[in-house]
């Protein structure tokens, strides 16, 4: 009796927490896309041009080394016209391991002529162009390991549907860090070549 009472109370506390992940991250305004195929759980999709704000991430670093934070600063008012951001989903972070980038993507209202001029001069608004990407999603903390082995099975699943990558990845990060790993929400990008 007392396992079956404290299984349900388990099963109660992992739903609140689940619905508020859920709630949390749905509360944001997040990329938008079309889904183009599914195949299980890979995707391809179209993304319109995106504006982001992004800055340098050092070598080997998991945001230490404050790439998270200027952003951070940047939405909340480190910028010329001392302007409050929305923050959206997800947080994208590509590049090879000499040359990563963190970005946050900007509201949808918002445009690299419309958006505050960075006060950080590490920190630059651009426009990401828009194509198609395959996706795949994954769950857990953020780490190399776990981004390798997912980026591998995209690999793979793009080389038995015939598609190329045209660039590097694009690593999205959809939760706040206090977010239970396993309800997590991370996706592996991959730009496909358009005559797909």
């Amino acid at each position: 009796m007392k396992v079956t009472i404290l299984f349900a109370m388990l099963l109660i506390a992992a739903g609140l927490i689940f619905a508020g992940c859920q709630t949390m991250r749905g509360g944001y305004e997040s990329a938008p896309y079309m889904v183009v195929r599914t195949d299980g759980k890979f995707e391809l999709r179209e993304y319109p041009e995106l504006t982001v704000v992004e800055t340098p991430m050092i070598h080997g670093s998991n945001s230490a080394d404050g790439s998270f934070m200027r952003l951070f600063g940047f939405i909340t008012g480190a910028n010329e016209a001392k302007r409050k951001i929305a923050m959206t989903t997800p947080v994208f972070m590509s590049g090879e391991d000499t040359n990563r980038t963190m970005a946050f993507v900007l509201p949808s209202k918002l445009n690299a002529a419309t958006a505050p001029k960075p006060a950080d001069g590490a920190v630059t608004v651009r426009e990401l162009p828009g194509g198609r990407f395959a996706v795949l999603r994954f769950s857990g903390g953020r780490n190399t390991k776990r981004e390798s082995e997912t980026l591998a099975r995209l690999q793979t699943w793009l080389a038995s549907q015939d598609l190329k990558a045209s660039a590097t990845p694009v690593y999205g990060y959809f939760d706040p860090p206090w977010t239970p790993s396993f309800l997590r929400r991370n996706e592996v990008m991959l730009r496909v070549e358009a005559d797909h």
